[in-house]
């Protein structure tokens, strides 16, 4: 079983989905998105595992968001990638994969729905 965390330390929900997973004695592959940010064909990956549209993973409140709004970006989803390969920081929080299916642990109970 292939897991994987894209993580943030810093976020409570991030660090109770690894905890949730390190109880039941799964030991993900956490990936520090802020500090190894996601290529497009990640992203790609995360949006078709999640089985959702690109601007479901997008932090829209975020003021890299609104700026990106404000100076007349658009929110296609070709944009939408872009800008979240640029700005990592915008990623839903966190993201919990195990082999071909993904979740947004938001809350962190919904990493469950993938344990077997």
């Amino acid at each position: 079983m292939q897991t994987r965390i894209w993580h943030n330390p810093r976020c409570s929900k991030s660090r109770a989905a690894l905890a949730l997973l390190e109880q039941r004695s799964i030991s993900p592959t956490i990936v520090d998105y802020l500090k190894n940010p996601p290529t497009r064909a990640e992203l790609e990956d995360l949006v078709a595992k999640l089985g959702c549209r690109v601007a479901d993973i997008v932090r829209t409140s975020e003021p890299e968001y609104r700026a990106f709004i404000e100076s007349g970006g658009q929110p296609t989803d070709a944009a939408l990638l872009e800008l979240l390969a640029r700005e990592p920081r915008l990623l839903q929080r966190p993201i919990v994969e195990i082999d071909d299916r993904a979740v947004i642990g938001r809350p962190p109970e919904h990493v469950l729905e993938l344990v077997p």
